[in-house]
Protein backbone atom coordinates (compact mmCIF):
# COMPACT_ATOMS: atom_id res chain seq x y z
CA UNK A 1 0.00 0.00 0.00
CA UNK A 2 3.30 2.14 -0.06
CA UNK A 3 1.38 4.15 -3.70
CA UNK A 4 -1.40 5.55 -1.65
CA UNK A 5 1.40 6.84 0.41
CA UNK A 6 3.16 8.57 -2.25
CA UNK A 7 0.38 9.66 -3.66
CA UNK A 8 -1.38 11.12 -0.58
CA UNK A 9 -0.34 14.10 -1.72
CA UNK A 10 -2.61 14.70 -4.32
CA UNK A 11 -5.72 12.34 -1.90
CA UNK A 12 -4.98 16.22 -0.28
CA UNK A 13 -5.54 18.24 -3.15
CA UNK A 14 -8.64 16.33 -3.68
CA UNK A 15 -9.86 15.84 -0.11
CA UNK A 16 -13.40 17.66 -0.89
CA UNK A 17 -13.86 15.10 -3.55
CA UNK A 18 -12.30 11.57 -2.04
CA UNK A 19 -14.02 12.98 1.64
CA UNK A 20 -17.42 13.08 -0.23
CA UNK A 21 -16.94 9.69 -2.83
CA UNK A 22 -15.91 7.81 0.23
CA UNK A 23 -19.03 9.04 2.34
CA UNK A 24 -20.82 7.88 -0.81
CA UNK A 25 -19.22 4.76 -1.05
CA UNK A 26 -19.79 4.51 2.56
CA UNK A 27 -23.75 5.16 2.82
CA UNK A 28 -23.36 2.31 -0.57
CA UNK A 29 -22.38 0.02 1.89
CA UNK A 30 -24.54 0.51 4.96
CA UNK A 31 -27.74 0.30 2.63
CA UNK A 32 -26.51 -2.76 1.32
CA UNK A 33 -26.63 -4.53 4.69
CA UNK A 34 -30.84 -3.65 4.79
CA UNK A 35 -32.07 -6.55 1.92
CA UNK A 36 -30.41 -9.38 3.86
CA UNK A 37 -31.70 -8.42 7.16
CA UNK A 38 -35.28 -8.15 5.20
CA UNK A 39 -35.16 -11.61 3.76
CA UNK A 40 -34.49 -13.04 6.98
CA UNK A 41 -37.05 -11.30 9.11
CA UNK A 42 -39.41 -12.54 5.96
CA UNK A 43 -38.35 -16.29 6.38
CA UNK A 44 -38.85 -15.96 9.77
CA UNK A 45 -42.53 -14.34 9.41
CA UNK A 46 -43.42 -17.49 6.69
CA UNK A 47 -41.97 -19.98 9.33
CA UNK A 48 -44.37 -18.35 11.90
CA UNK A 49 -47.19 -18.02 9.22
CA UNK A 50 -47.76 -14.51 10.84
CA UNK A 51 -46.55 -13.02 7.53
CA UNK A 52 -49.71 -10.35 6.23
CA UNK A 53 -49.61 -7.76 3.07
CA UNK A 54 -49.10 -4.98 5.03
CA UNK A 55 -46.00 -6.54 6.57
CA UNK A 56 -44.73 -7.48 3.22
CA UNK A 57 -45.50 -4.32 1.55
CA UNK A 58 -43.51 -2.48 4.41
CA UNK A 59 -40.40 -4.50 3.42
CA UNK A 60 -40.72 -4.64 -0.30
CA UNK A 61 -40.86 -0.59 0.32
CA UNK A 62 -37.59 -0.81 1.96
CA UNK A 63 -36.24 -2.72 -0.26
CA UNK A 64 -37.09 -0.51 -3.36
CA UNK A 65 -35.91 2.63 -0.88
CA UNK A 66 -32.62 0.92 -0.84
CA UNK A 67 -32.27 0.59 -4.45
CA UNK A 68 -33.35 4.35 -5.45
CA UNK A 69 -30.91 5.52 -2.80
CA UNK A 70 -28.45 2.91 -4.00
CA UNK A 71 -28.55 3.85 -7.38
CA UNK A 72 -28.11 7.85 -6.51
CA UNK A 73 -25.17 7.24 -4.09
CA UNK A 74 -23.04 4.95 -6.44
CA UNK A 75 -23.56 7.77 -9.30
CA UNK A 76 -22.28 10.50 -6.64
CA UNK A 77 -19.06 8.54 -5.66
CA UNK A 78 -18.35 7.41 -9.12
CA UNK A 79 -17.86 11.30 -10.54
CA UNK A 80 -16.49 12.01 -7.53
CA UNK A 81 -13.86 9.11 -7.16
CA UNK A 82 -12.94 8.45 -10.98
CA UNK A 83 -13.21 12.46 -11.49
CA UNK A 84 -10.42 12.97 -9.69
CA UNK A 85 -8.20 9.92 -10.51
CA UNK A 86 -8.55 11.58 -14.20
CA UNK A 87 -7.36 15.00 -13.00
CA UNK A 88 -4.78 12.76 -11.77
CA UNK A 89 -3.68 11.55 -14.63
CA UNK A 90 -3.86 14.94 -16.63
CA UNK A 91 -1.31 16.39 -14.02
CA UNK A 92 0.82 13.69 -14.36
CA UNK A 93 0.94 13.57 -17.70
CA UNK A 94 1.36 17.94 -18.03
CA UNK A 95 3.94 17.44 -15.41
CA UNK A 96 5.60 14.63 -17.62
CA UNK A 97 5.16 16.87 -21.03
CA UNK A 98 6.53 19.63 -19.29
CA UNK A 99 9.59 17.88 -18.01
CA UNK A 100 10.41 16.41 -21.08
CA UNK A 101 10.77 20.27 -22.90
CA UNK A 102 12.69 20.88 -20.61
CA UNK A 103 15.25 18.27 -20.56
CA UNK A 104 19.06 18.78 -21.99
CA UNK A 105 19.90 16.69 -24.82
CA UNK A 106 21.79 14.76 -22.72
CA UNK A 107 18.20 13.27 -21.27
CA UNK A 108 16.98 12.12 -24.75
CA UNK A 109 20.56 10.61 -25.50
CA UNK A 110 19.73 8.61 -22.30
CA UNK A 111 15.85 8.07 -22.85
CA UNK A 112 14.19 6.25 -25.81
CA UNK A 113 11.32 7.96 -27.14
CA UNK A 114 9.20 4.79 -26.97
CA UNK A 115 10.12 4.44 -23.52
CA UNK A 116 9.11 7.95 -23.01
CA UNK A 117 5.70 7.56 -24.85
CA UNK A 118 5.37 4.32 -22.41
CA UNK A 119 5.67 6.54 -19.40
CA UNK A 120 2.91 8.80 -20.74
CA UNK A 121 0.71 6.76 -21.50
CA UNK A 122 0.60 3.18 -20.06
CA UNK A 123 2.40 4.25 -16.82
CA UNK A 124 -0.20 6.96 -16.45
CA UNK A 125 -3.32 4.73 -17.01
CA UNK A 126 -2.08 2.44 -14.35
CA UNK A 127 -1.47 5.35 -11.55
CA UNK A 128 -5.18 6.60 -12.47
CA UNK A 129 -6.37 3.06 -11.96
CA UNK A 130 -4.72 3.21 -8.73
CA UNK A 131 -6.24 6.47 -7.90
CA UNK A 132 -9.74 5.68 -8.76
CA UNK A 133 -10.27 1.86 -9.26
CA UNK A 134 -7.80 1.60 -6.43
CA UNK A 135 -9.36 3.82 -3.73
CA UNK A 136 -12.45 2.23 -4.77
CA UNK A 137 -11.31 -1.42 -4.11
CA UNK A 138 -9.84 -0.29 -0.70
CA UNK A 139 -12.77 1.59 0.69
CA UNK A 140 -15.24 -1.04 -0.59
CA UNK A 141 -13.44 -3.49 0.71
CA UNK A 142 -12.65 -2.10 4.31
CA UNK A 143 -15.97 -0.68 4.74
CA UNK A 144 -18.30 -3.27 3.13
CA UNK A 145 -15.90 -6.31 4.91
CA UNK A 146 -16.65 -4.76 7.93
CA UNK A 147 -20.23 -3.67 8.10
CA UNK A 148 -20.58 -7.11 7.18
CA UNK A 149 -18.35 -8.55 9.88
CA UNK A 150 -19.71 -5.96 12.83
CA UNK A 151 -23.35 -7.16 11.28
CA UNK A 152 -23.04 -10.75 12.27
CA UNK A 153 -20.98 -10.90 14.83
CA UNK A 154 -23.40 -8.04 16.45
CA UNK A 155 -26.92 -8.99 15.09
CA UNK A 156 -26.80 -12.74 14.68
CA UNK A 157 -23.63 -14.93 16.13
CA UNK A 158 -20.58 -13.54 17.48
CA UNK A 159 -19.44 -17.12 17.83
CA UNK A 160 -20.37 -18.24 14.37
CA UNK A 161 -18.55 -14.95 13.09
CA UNK A 162 -15.06 -15.69 14.71
CA UNK A 163 -15.19 -19.25 13.19
CA UNK A 164 -16.10 -18.06 9.56
CA UNK A 165 -13.27 -15.80 10.13
CA UNK A 166 -10.73 -18.11 10.84
CA UNK A 167 -9.32 -18.99 7.05
CA UNK A 168 -8.78 -15.06 6.72
CA UNK A 169 -5.33 -14.26 7.72
CA UNK A 170 -4.02 -17.61 5.62
CA UNK A 171 -5.71 -15.21 2.55
CA UNK A 172 -3.98 -12.33 3.89
CA UNK A 173 -0.61 -13.92 3.72
CA UNK A 174 -1.24 -15.26 0.66
CA UNK A 175 -2.50 -12.29 -1.49
CA UNK A 176 0.15 -10.00 0.18
CA UNK A 177 2.90 -12.99 -1.38
CA UNK A 178 1.28 -12.77 -4.73
CA UNK A 179 1.41 -8.76 -4.21
CA UNK A 180 5.30 -8.69 -4.26
CA UNK A 181 4.96 -10.87 -7.11
CA UNK A 182 3.20 -8.97 -9.02
CA UNK A 183 4.58 -5.86 -8.35
CA UNK A 184 8.47 -7.23 -9.77
CA UNK A 185 6.85 -9.14 -12.76
CA UNK A 186 4.65 -5.68 -13.49
CA UNK A 187 7.98 -3.63 -13.68
CA UNK A 188 9.55 -5.94 -16.45
CA UNK A 189 6.08 -5.99 -18.76
CA UNK A 190 5.99 -2.56 -18.25
CA UNK A 191 10.22 -2.08 -19.82
CA UNK A 192 9.17 -4.60 -22.42
CA UNK A 193 6.27 -2.75 -23.69
CA UNK A 194 8.67 0.37 -23.55
CA UNK A 195 11.09 -1.33 -25.69
CA UNK A 196 8.25 -2.53 -28.24
CA UNK A 197 6.58 1.04 -28.04
CA UNK A 198 10.30 2.49 -29.37
CA UNK A 199 10.72 -0.14 -32.29
CA UNK A 200 7.41 0.65 -33.35
CA UNK A 201 8.19 4.48 -33.20
CA UNK A 202 11.23 3.83 -34.54
CA UNK A 203 10.33 1.67 -37.33
CA UNK A 204 7.29 3.36 -38.57
CA UNK A 205 9.65 6.50 -38.52
CA UNK A 206 12.03 4.58 -40.80
CA UNK A 207 9.76 3.02 -43.15
CA UNK A 208 11.51 4.51 -46.11
CA UNK A 209 14.79 3.36 -45.38
CA UNK A 210 13.30 -0.37 -44.41
CA UNK A 211 12.16 -0.68 -47.59
CA UNK A 212 14.79 1.31 -49.74
CA UNK A 213 16.98 -1.57 -48.54
CA UNK A 214 14.56 -4.37 -48.57
CA UNK A 215 14.58 -4.90 -44.89
CA UNK A 216 10.84 -5.25 -44.36
CA UNK A 217 11.03 -9.05 -42.95
CA UNK A 218 14.04 -8.40 -40.60
CA UNK A 219 11.97 -5.30 -39.55
CA UNK A 220 8.81 -7.23 -39.07
CA UNK A 221 10.72 -9.98 -36.95
CA UNK A 222 12.61 -7.55 -35.13
CA UNK A 223 9.14 -6.43 -34.04
CA UNK A 224 7.31 -10.37 -33.59
CA UNK A 225 10.12 -10.83 -31.27
CA UNK A 226 9.42 -7.69 -29.04
CA UNK A 227 5.84 -8.75 -29.23
CA UNK A 228 6.37 -11.96 -27.83
CA UNK A 229 8.78 -11.07 -24.79
CA UNK A 230 5.89 -8.72 -23.79
CA UNK A 231 3.63 -11.50 -24.36
CA UNK A 232 5.43 -13.75 -22.13
CA UNK A 233 6.01 -10.64 -19.91
CA UNK A 234 2.57 -9.76 -19.50
CA UNK A 235 1.50 -13.87 -19.39
CA UNK A 236 3.84 -13.97 -16.61
CA UNK A 237 1.81 -11.07 -14.63
CA UNK A 238 -1.20 -12.66 -15.54
CA UNK A 239 -0.19 -16.31 -14.02
CA UNK A 240 0.36 -14.22 -10.38
CA UNK A 241 -3.04 -12.32 -11.18
CA UNK A 242 -4.74 -15.52 -11.91
CA UNK A 243 -3.92 -16.92 -8.12
CA UNK A 244 -5.86 -14.30 -6.56
CA UNK A 245 -9.35 -15.41 -7.08
CA UNK A 246 -9.13 -19.00 -6.79
CA UNK A 247 -7.22 -18.53 -3.54
CA UNK A 248 -10.21 -16.28 -2.20
CA UNK A 249 -12.59 -18.18 -3.97
CA UNK A 250 -11.29 -21.34 -1.80
CA UNK A 251 -10.87 -19.87 1.14
CA UNK A 252 -14.37 -18.41 1.32
CA UNK A 253 -16.03 -21.89 0.29
CA UNK A 254 -14.35 -22.77 3.68
CA UNK A 255 -16.03 -20.19 5.25
CA UNK A 256 -19.47 -21.20 3.97
CA UNK A 257 -18.32 -24.40 4.76
CA UNK A 258 -17.46 -23.88 7.96
CA UNK A 259 -20.97 -21.41 8.62
CA UNK A 260 -23.67 -24.55 7.61
CA UNK A 261 -21.74 -27.30 9.97
CA UNK A 262 -21.73 -24.84 12.56
CA UNK A 263 -24.97 -22.89 11.61
CA UNK A 264 -26.63 -26.08 11.25
CA UNK A 265 -25.64 -26.98 14.89
CA UNK A 266 -26.66 -23.52 16.45
CA UNK A 267 -30.23 -24.11 14.78
CA UNK A 268 -30.69 -27.63 15.98
CA UNK A 269 -29.35 -26.22 19.92
CA UNK A 270 -31.80 -23.01 19.10
CA UNK A 271 -29.39 -20.41 19.61
CA UNK A 272 -30.22 -19.33 15.96
CA UNK A 273 -33.59 -19.31 13.86
CA UNK A 274 -33.70 -20.27 10.45
CA UNK A 275 -34.27 -16.87 9.00
CA UNK A 276 -31.41 -16.06 11.17
CA UNK A 277 -28.75 -18.38 9.62
CA UNK A 278 -30.55 -17.06 6.00
CA UNK A 279 -29.41 -13.89 6.73
CA UNK A 280 -25.91 -15.13 7.53
CA UNK A 281 -25.34 -17.40 4.89
CA UNK A 282 -26.34 -13.91 2.26
CA UNK A 283 -23.78 -12.02 4.81
CA UNK A 284 -21.48 -14.18 4.24
CA UNK A 285 -22.31 -14.26 0.23
CA UNK A 286 -21.88 -10.38 0.30
CA UNK A 287 -18.58 -11.28 1.98
CA UNK A 288 -16.94 -12.56 -1.04
CA UNK A 289 -17.22 -9.20 -2.69
CA UNK A 290 -14.69 -7.18 -0.27
CA UNK A 291 -12.28 -10.46 -0.25
CA UNK A 292 -12.66 -11.03 -3.94
CA UNK A 293 -11.54 -6.79 -3.96
CA UNK A 294 -8.73 -7.14 -1.56
CA UNK A 295 -7.10 -9.41 -4.14
CA UNK A 296 -7.46 -7.24 -6.83
CA UNK A 297 -6.53 -4.30 -5.00
CA UNK A 298 -2.75 -6.20 -4.61
CA UNK A 299 -3.42 -6.24 -8.46
CA UNK A 300 -4.03 -2.58 -9.05
CA UNK A 301 -1.62 -1.07 -6.18
CA UNK A 302 1.35 -2.82 -7.29
CA UNK A 303 0.81 -2.58 -10.63
CA UNK A 304 -0.25 1.35 -9.67
CA UNK A 305 3.11 1.17 -7.87
CA UNK A 306 5.49 -0.31 -10.61
CA UNK A 307 4.32 2.10 -12.64
CA UNK A 308 5.11 5.44 -10.46
CA UNK A 309 8.15 4.45 -9.65
CA UNK A 310 9.18 4.98 -12.90
CA UNK A 311 7.27 7.96 -13.51
CA UNK A 312 8.89 9.30 -10.21
CA UNK A 313 12.41 7.97 -11.64
CA UNK A 314 11.75 10.24 -15.20
CA UNK A 315 10.91 13.01 -12.78
CA UNK A 316 13.89 12.93 -10.78
CA UNK A 317 16.28 13.67 -12.96
CA UNK A 318 17.44 17.10 -12.84
CA UNK A 319 16.87 19.99 -15.44
CA UNK A 320 20.54 20.24 -16.90
CA UNK A 321 20.06 23.63 -18.38
CA UNK A 322 18.63 26.20 -15.69
CA UNK A 323 17.77 29.80 -15.31
CA UNK A 324 20.14 29.48 -11.93
CA UNK A 325 22.61 32.27 -12.79
CA UNK A 326 20.01 34.54 -14.76
CA UNK A 327 21.10 37.79 -14.61
CA UNK A 328 20.14 38.76 -17.89
CA UNK A 329 16.45 39.55 -19.42
CA UNK A 330 16.81 42.03 -22.33
CA UNK A 331 17.34 41.06 -25.41
CA UNK A 332 19.89 38.84 -27.00
CA UNK A 333 22.60 41.58 -29.39
CA UNK A 334 25.91 42.35 -29.15
CA UNK A 335 29.35 40.65 -30.20
CA UNK A 336 29.52 37.47 -30.21
CA UNK A 337 33.02 36.12 -28.09
CA UNK A 338 33.79 32.57 -27.40
CA UNK A 339 36.94 30.95 -25.84
CA UNK A 340 36.72 27.38 -25.51
CA UNK A 341 39.53 25.76 -23.61
CA UNK A 342 37.83 22.01 -23.77
CA UNK A 343 34.92 20.44 -23.76
CA UNK A 344 33.57 16.35 -24.29
CA UNK A 345 30.44 15.20 -23.91
CA UNK A 346 29.10 13.24 -21.00
CA UNK A 347 30.64 9.94 -20.53
CA UNK A 348 33.48 10.28 -23.55
CA UNK A 349 36.70 10.23 -22.53
CA UNK A 350 37.23 12.04 -26.20
CA UNK A 351 37.73 16.03 -26.47
CA UNK A 352 35.28 16.92 -28.88
CA UNK A 353 36.44 20.62 -28.83
CA UNK A 354 39.87 22.12 -27.91
CA UNK A 355 41.21 25.56 -28.11
CA UNK A 356 38.73 27.44 -29.96
CA UNK A 357 38.78 30.89 -29.78
CA UNK A 358 36.82 33.58 -31.96
CA UNK A 359 35.05 37.14 -32.05
CA UNK A 360 32.19 38.01 -33.77
CA UNK A 361 30.85 41.27 -34.47
CA UNK A 362 27.26 41.84 -34.30
CA UNK A 363 25.69 42.44 -37.90
CA UNK A 364 28.96 39.78 -39.18
CA UNK A 365 28.57 36.05 -40.92
CA UNK A 366 30.73 33.29 -39.28
CA UNK A 367 31.19 30.03 -41.31
CA UNK A 368 32.46 26.80 -39.89
CA UNK A 369 33.79 23.99 -42.64
CA UNK A 370 35.25 20.87 -41.98
CA UNK A 371 35.19 17.06 -42.66
CA UNK A 372 32.53 15.13 -40.83
CA UNK A 373 32.75 14.69 -37.20
CA UNK A 374 35.28 17.36 -36.61
CA UNK A 375 33.07 19.65 -34.41
CA UNK A 376 30.77 21.37 -36.23
CA UNK A 377 27.29 20.73 -35.01
CA UNK A 378 28.88 20.55 -31.31
CA UNK A 379 30.00 24.38 -31.58
CA UNK A 380 27.14 24.83 -32.56
CA UNK A 381 25.06 23.52 -29.84
CA UNK A 382 27.18 24.92 -27.24
CA UNK A 383 26.66 28.68 -28.74
CA UNK A 384 22.76 27.70 -27.97
CA UNK A 385 23.88 26.32 -24.52
CA UNK A 386 22.24 22.89 -25.51
CA UNK A 387 25.14 21.99 -23.06
CA UNK A 388 26.80 23.81 -20.88
CA UNK A 389 30.56 24.86 -21.03
CA UNK A 390 32.64 23.68 -17.79
CA UNK A 391 36.15 24.93 -19.32
CA UNK A 392 35.62 28.05 -20.98
CA UNK A 393 33.34 30.98 -21.70
CA UNK A 394 30.96 31.89 -24.45
CA UNK A 395 29.57 35.92 -24.25
CA UNK A 396 27.27 37.56 -26.57
CA UNK A 397 26.83 40.94 -26.16
CA UNK A 398 29.51 41.08 -23.03
CA UNK A 399 27.46 38.74 -20.89
CA UNK A 400 28.34 35.07 -20.32
CA UNK A 401 25.52 33.02 -22.47
CA UNK A 402 24.79 31.30 -18.85
CA UNK A 403 23.70 34.61 -17.31
CA UNK A 404 20.78 35.03 -19.96
CA UNK A 405 17.72 33.93 -19.17
CA UNK A 406 16.81 30.56 -21.15
CA UNK A 407 13.70 32.39 -22.63
CA UNK A 408 15.83 35.26 -23.87
CA UNK A 409 18.21 32.86 -25.29
CA UNK A 410 15.69 30.93 -26.98
CA UNK A 411 13.85 34.42 -28.57
CA UNK A 412 17.74 35.65 -29.87
CA UNK A 413 18.63 32.06 -31.32
CA UNK A 414 16.74 30.88 -35.08
CA UNK A 415 18.03 27.36 -35.79
CA UNK A 416 18.01 25.76 -39.19
CA UNK A 417 19.03 22.10 -37.91
CA UNK A 418 20.62 19.29 -40.56
CA UNK A 419 17.40 16.85 -39.32
CA UNK A 420 14.68 19.13 -40.91
CA UNK A 421 11.83 18.25 -38.53
CA UNK A 422 8.51 19.36 -40.04
CA UNK A 423 5.10 18.61 -38.04
CA UNK A 424 1.56 17.17 -39.75
CA UNK A 425 0.34 20.05 -40.46
CA UNK A 426 -0.08 23.08 -43.41
CA UNK A 427 3.08 24.37 -44.40
CA UNK A 428 1.52 27.77 -43.25
CA UNK A 429 1.36 26.57 -39.56
CA UNK A 430 4.71 24.89 -40.07
CA UNK A 431 5.85 28.13 -41.39
CA UNK A 432 4.55 30.00 -38.58
CA UNK A 433 5.55 27.67 -35.63
CA UNK A 434 8.36 29.72 -34.39
CA UNK A 435 5.51 33.06 -34.68
CA UNK A 436 2.13 31.68 -34.06
CA UNK A 437 0.99 35.40 -34.14
CA UNK A 438 2.63 36.39 -37.90
CA UNK A 439 0.29 37.01 -40.45
CA UNK A 440 0.18 34.85 -43.94
CA UNK A 441 2.38 37.99 -45.60
CA UNK A 442 4.59 37.46 -43.01
CA UNK A 443 4.66 33.55 -43.79
CA UNK A 444 4.82 33.98 -47.68
CA UNK A 445 7.75 36.83 -47.00
CA UNK A 446 9.68 34.54 -45.18
CA UNK A 447 9.21 31.78 -47.92
CA UNK A 448 9.95 33.99 -50.73
CA UNK A 449 13.37 34.73 -48.96
CA UNK A 450 14.08 30.99 -48.44
CA UNK A 451 12.78 30.70 -52.23
CA UNK A 452 10.22 27.96 -51.81
CA UNK A 453 7.04 30.24 -52.01
CA UNK A 454 7.00 29.27 -56.13
CA UNK A 455 7.01 25.41 -55.25
CA UNK A 456 4.47 26.15 -52.63
CA UNK A 457 1.73 27.97 -54.43
CA UNK A 458 2.14 25.07 -57.28
CA UNK A 459 0.69 22.78 -54.93
CA UNK A 460 -3.42 22.55 -55.06
CA UNK A 461 -3.91 23.87 -51.46
CA UNK A 462 -1.23 26.12 -51.63
CA UNK A 463 0.40 27.34 -47.73
CA UNK A 464 -2.85 24.66 -46.60
CA UNK A 465 -1.05 21.81 -48.10
CA UNK A 466 -0.97 19.18 -45.21
CA UNK A 467 2.85 18.47 -45.06
CA UNK A 468 2.57 14.62 -43.65
CA UNK A 469 4.34 13.58 -41.04
CA UNK A 470 7.72 14.68 -40.28
CA UNK A 471 7.02 16.44 -43.72
CA UNK A 472 7.33 12.73 -45.84
CA UNK A 473 5.12 14.27 -48.97
CA UNK A 474 7.77 17.30 -49.56
CA UNK A 475 11.62 16.48 -51.00
CA UNK A 476 14.76 16.87 -48.86
CA UNK A 477 15.11 20.53 -50.73
CA UNK A 478 11.26 21.45 -50.27
CA UNK A 479 11.62 20.24 -46.31
CA UNK A 480 15.05 22.40 -45.81
CA UNK A 481 13.46 25.96 -47.58
CA UNK A 482 10.77 25.65 -45.14
CA UNK A 483 12.88 25.23 -42.20
CA UNK A 484 14.71 28.21 -43.60
CA UNK A 485 11.65 30.09 -43.47
CA UNK A 486 10.15 29.21 -40.12
CA UNK A 487 13.73 30.26 -38.69
CA UNK A 488 13.82 33.52 -40.44
CA UNK A 489 10.40 34.41 -39.59
CA UNK A 490 10.71 35.66 -36.34
CA UNK A 491 13.51 37.70 -37.61
CA UNK A 492 16.19 36.44 -34.79
CA UNK A 493 19.49 38.00 -33.91
CA UNK A 494 21.62 35.02 -34.72
CA UNK A 495 20.51 33.25 -37.46
CA UNK A 496 21.99 29.51 -37.50
CA UNK A 497 22.32 27.47 -40.92
CA UNK A 498 23.45 23.85 -39.56
CA UNK A 499 24.34 22.66 -43.06
CA UNK A 500 21.08 23.80 -44.08
CA UNK A 501 21.92 23.99 -47.99
CA UNK A 502 22.65 20.53 -48.56
CA UNK A 503 19.50 19.35 -50.77
CA UNK A 504 19.50 22.50 -52.78
CA UNK A 505 21.07 23.61 -55.96
CA UNK A 506 24.13 25.64 -56.71
CA UNK A 507 21.65 29.02 -58.16
CA UNK A 508 18.82 28.32 -55.17
CA UNK A 509 21.85 28.51 -52.56
CA UNK A 510 23.36 31.81 -54.18
CA UNK A 511 19.70 33.25 -53.75
CA UNK A 512 19.11 32.28 -50.34
CA UNK A 513 22.21 33.78 -48.92
CA UNK A 514 21.90 36.50 -51.17
CA UNK A 515 18.51 37.03 -49.89
CA UNK A 516 19.76 36.40 -46.24
CA UNK A 517 22.44 38.73 -46.70
CA UNK A 518 20.05 41.45 -47.89
CA UNK A 519 17.45 41.35 -45.16
CA UNK A 520 19.92 40.62 -42.14
CA UNK A 521 22.51 43.59 -42.84
CA UNK A 522 22.17 44.15 -38.55
CA UNK A 523 21.47 40.25 -38.00
CA UNK A 524 24.80 37.82 -37.20
CA UNK A 525 24.22 34.73 -38.81
CA UNK A 526 26.68 31.83 -38.64
CA UNK A 527 26.57 29.49 -41.45
CA UNK A 528 27.83 25.18 -41.18
CA UNK A 529 28.30 23.58 -44.52
CA UNK A 530 30.41 20.97 -46.22
CA UNK A 531 29.87 22.98 -50.07
CA UNK A 532 31.97 25.86 -49.31
CA UNK A 533 30.15 28.18 -51.57
CA UNK A 534 27.72 28.68 -49.17
CA UNK A 535 29.92 30.57 -47.03
CA UNK A 536 32.72 32.02 -49.42
CA UNK A 537 30.87 35.53 -48.28
CA UNK A 538 31.43 34.93 -44.59
CA UNK A 539 33.35 37.31 -42.56
CA UNK A 540 35.21 34.91 -40.66
CA UNK A 541 36.00 31.25 -41.98
CA UNK A 542 36.76 28.48 -39.01
CA UNK A 543 38.09 25.27 -40.25
CA UNK A 544 37.32 22.48 -38.10
CA UNK A 545 39.46 19.28 -37.72
CA UNK A 546 39.23 16.99 -34.81
CA UNK A 547 37.69 19.64 -32.79
CA UNK A 548 40.45 22.54 -33.50
CA UNK A 549 40.86 25.02 -35.57
CA UNK A 550 43.62 24.66 -37.88
CA UNK A 551 42.39 27.71 -40.31
CA UNK A 552 40.77 30.92 -40.13
CA UNK A 553 40.28 34.12 -42.39
CA UNK A 554 38.04 35.26 -44.95
CA UNK A 555 37.51 33.35 -47.98
CA UNK A 556 40.22 35.31 -49.62
CA UNK A 557 43.14 35.23 -47.22
CA UNK A 558 42.33 31.04 -47.03
CA UNK A 559 42.18 31.20 -50.95
CA UNK A 560 46.31 32.76 -50.82
CA UNK A 561 46.81 29.43 -48.46
CA UNK A 562 47.96 25.88 -49.50
CA UNK A 563 45.33 24.57 -46.80
CA UNK A 564 42.56 22.21 -46.84
CA UNK A 565 39.95 25.00 -47.06
CA UNK A 566 41.64 25.70 -50.73
CA UNK A 567 42.11 21.84 -51.86
CA UNK A 568 38.38 21.23 -50.52
CA UNK A 569 37.56 24.76 -52.90
CA UNK A 570 39.41 23.59 -55.84
CA UNK A 571 37.96 20.08 -55.92
CA UNK A 572 34.23 21.20 -55.55
CA UNK A 573 34.71 24.11 -58.25
CA UNK A 574 36.33 21.50 -60.35
CA UNK A 575 33.45 18.96 -59.37
CA UNK A 576 31.06 21.26 -60.68
CA UNK A 577 32.33 22.14 -64.02
CA UNK A 578 32.57 18.69 -64.41
CA UNK A 579 28.60 17.94 -63.67
CA UNK A 580 27.80 21.27 -65.71
CA UNK A 581 29.88 19.80 -68.56
CA UNK A 582 28.38 16.56 -68.35
CA UNK A 583 24.49 18.16 -68.59
CA UNK A 584 25.68 20.04 -72.10
CA UNK A 585 27.28 16.76 -73.59
CA UNK A 586 23.83 15.21 -72.93
CA UNK A 587 22.31 17.84 -74.50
Amino acid sequence: MLVFKELWWFFKKEKVAYGFGIIALAIVSLLSLLPPYVIGVVVDHILRQTLDVRTLVIWISVLVGVGVFSYLFRYLWRILIFGASIRLARLLRNQLYEHFTKMSQRFYQRHRTGDLMAHATNDIRAVQMTAGQGVLTLVDSITMGGFVVLTMAFTISWKLTLICLLPMPFMAWLTSYYGSLLHKRFHLAQSAFSDLNDTVQESVTGVRVAKAFGQEKSEIDQFRAKSEDVVKKNVSVARVDALFDPTISFIVGISYFLAVVFGARYVIAEELTIGQLTSFSIYLGLLIWPMLAFGWLFNIVERGRASYDRILAILSEKQEITDERAEVYERLEGDISVDIKSFSYQGSEKISLSNINFSLKEGQTLGIVGKTGSGKSTLIRLLQREYDLDDGTITIGEHSLQTYSLDRLKQGFGHVPQDHFLFSATIADNVAFAKPTASIREIINSCQLAQIHEDIVRFPQGYETIVGERGVTLSGGQKQRISIARAVLPNPEILILDDSLSAVDAKTEEQILSGLRENRQDKTTIITAHRLSAIKHADLILVLDQGKVIERGTHTNLMKEAGWYRRMYEQQQLEEIVEQGGRADAT
